[in-house]
């Protein structure tokens, strides 16, 4: 990968904060925009603007075709099959909610359980606690091992003949470990369960096959692959999206309606209610082709070092804890500074240009797993560098110094 060139497609990197080189290390929250996914959607809107699915004028045609070619292009990125069974949300978090409140709902109730792990996203937290509250199920989770990892041994003790949903993260965005979805998922079908996935920080960063994991249910967000804001994705398979009903009502997602009845369009379009995302999905759709043309095991080679440089430089410093394993990581490092909040560290680190996250990274139950109230998180994406580390560490140096600590 030319670092240098793929930098030079991203204009918010060129400039400076608080009179420093702009560092971004907080792409585990969103990533930037290349100047090809900007332009695509001021194209859409320059030339193209037009609803979807409704005009016949030539507008509504190619806004249409846009619309639908986003769809064809996720489809193929994830091996996912057919282009119907890819569904346009806001995001992870509205697809996430649209299983649990849709399909988990339906098809949970007294006696079922419903397993996820202390390590995932709010998003993919509390949407089952609220399913299992109104269904009646047990909501239970996965043992966590010292380094947050997950055993396959607790995961078959876990999942059992009463279990009918498992949901789980492919990647933690705290600990920066991989969970081992594909394993997960047979054990789950095993049991008569069926499997979603949170992919929200596994989809920017390393190739997904949808077929080879034979995964029920898999939801992404575009804002963390390059893609805009407010446009995501979820994958379901057909029988089971078929069985589904909407849970949001309006135009666009009927087929027919009666002054006291309606019926649906076929998937996707049922859950698609009112005038989609279409500059969105027309900007995924362009961050799909950037990363490409770029090639994700690429992309995932050169965060996986970034993330091995970085632990190992931030773990040479007194004072700094680590969280999740050395090994099989992707690039981010999550670490507390020695007697020093997250949030002044982050602070601090601001004052010189450097952007990272502070906080409990809408896992609660995580920090309380790893008994502290937040922690700090450098996260990388392809157009991070070494050197960018580097400042990093240098920075901490001067922070822990600021307050008043001396450190080697």
């Amino acid at each position: 990968m030319n670092i240098n060139a793929i930098r030079e497609q991203f204009p918010i990197l060129h400039q400076e904060i608080n009179g420093h080189p702009l560092v971004y290390l907080d792409s585990a929250a969103s990533s930037q925009k290349p100047r090809s996914v900007i332009d695509a959607v001021n194209r859409y809107y320059e030339l193209d603007n037009a609803n979807v699915h409704r005009g016949v004028h030539t507008l509504g045609s190619r806004a249409t075709d846009a619309y639908e070619g986003a769809r064809e292009k996720v489809a193929k990125f994830l091996n996912a099959g057919a282009p119907e069974q890819i569904i346009f949300t806001r995001g992870t978090t509205t697809a996430l909610n649209l299983v649990a409140s849709s399909y988990a709902r339906a098809m949970c109730g007294e006696g079922d359980e419903i397993v996820i792990t202390q390590m995932e996203h709010h998003s993919n937290l509390i949407p089952w606690q609220q399913a299992a509250k109104a269904t009646g199920a047990t909501l239970k989770y996965i043992p966590m091992q010292p380094d947050g990892t997950l055993s396959l041994e607790d995961i078959e003790k876990t999942i059992t003949p009463q279990t009918k949903v498992v949901s789980v993260t492919y990647v933690s965005n705290v600990l920066g470990l991989i969970n081992p979805i594909k394993e997960i998922t047979q054990i789950a079908h095993r049991n008569g369960a069926i499997m979603v996935v949170d992919g929200a920080q596994s989809t920017p960063h390393m190739k997904i096959d949808l077929q080879d994991l034979d995964v029920d249910f898999y939801a992404f967000s575009g804002h963390k692959m390059c893609g805009p804001t407010g446009i995501g994705a979820l994958y379901g398979k057909k029988a089971l999206l078929n069985k589904m009903e909407p849970i949001e009502y309006g135009g666009e997602m009927i087929d027919f309606v009666d002054l006291y009845e309606s019926t649906w369009k076929e998937i996707p379009y049922r859950f698609e209610g009112g005038t989609p995302i279409i500059a969105g999905a027309v900007g995924l759709g362009a961050a799909i082709d950037f990363l490409q043309d770029i090639g994700l095991e690429e992309i995932d080679r050169h965060e996986r070092r970034l993330a091995t440089y970085a632990y190992e430089k931030l773990s040479s410093l007194d004072g700094v804890t680590l969280y999740g394993p050395k090994e099989n990581r992707v690039g981010l490092v999550t670490f507390n500074l020695e007697d020093v909040h997250p949030h002044d560290v982050a602070t601090v680190l601001d004052s010189k240009g450097i952007a990272i996250r502070a906080g409990h990274h809408c896992c609660q139950p995580l920090m309380r797993w790893l008994n502290v109230s937040a922690t700090a998180r450098a996260s990388f994406y392809l157009y991070n560098t070494e050197d960018e580390i580097d400042r990093l560490a240098d920075a901490l140096l001067q922070t822990k110094e600021f307050f008043g600590h001396a450190i080697g």
